[in-house]
């Protein structure tokens, strides 16, 4: 197995607007830019830069599998063979409501989560011990 060794550096000052900038630099892998992100707090900064880098990630793990989406595999028998993928759903939206509770009914009424939401499928061995978020 291949040891992969670098660094994240994160950067975060404020600005005369009351904002924070966040620079987030990786030394993992060269082809990745210096992200730069606002926030309104220095946390919340963080949190967007490091939701674009996990999103890079993402985006090269589901590229370098290069599958074809609509291939299915079958075994000698001719039985289909079911994979398993770590299934990743990212929405994002800025919500306008009178509270926090309306803004997250806004959020979940419909599917518009579902439809919106950029969704992310690596294949992954049956036996890899992957937590998602939610069960």
């Amino acid at each position: 197995m291949t040891s992969i060794t670098g660094t994240i550096t994160i950067n975060v000052h404020g600005s005369d607007n009351d904002q924070y900038v966040c620079q987030l630099s990786s030394s993992v892998d060269q082809s990745t830019d210096e992200i730069r992100c606002c926030g309104q707090t220095k946390e919340h900064a963080i949190a967007i830069a490091l939701e674009q880098l996990a999103s890079k990630y993402r985006q090269i793990a589901e590229e370098s599998q290069n599958q074809d989406w609509l291939a299915v595999e079958r075994s000698e028998s001719g039985e289909v063979i079911q994979k398993h993928y770590h299934v990743i759903l990212h929405y994002e939206r800025i919500g306008i409501a009178e509270s926090k509770f309306e803004a997250m009914q806004d959020t979940l009424l419909g599917n518009t989560v579902v439809e919106n939401a950029k969704v992310t499928l690596i294949e992954i061995d049956a036996n890899l011990s992957v937590s998602p978020l939610t069960e």
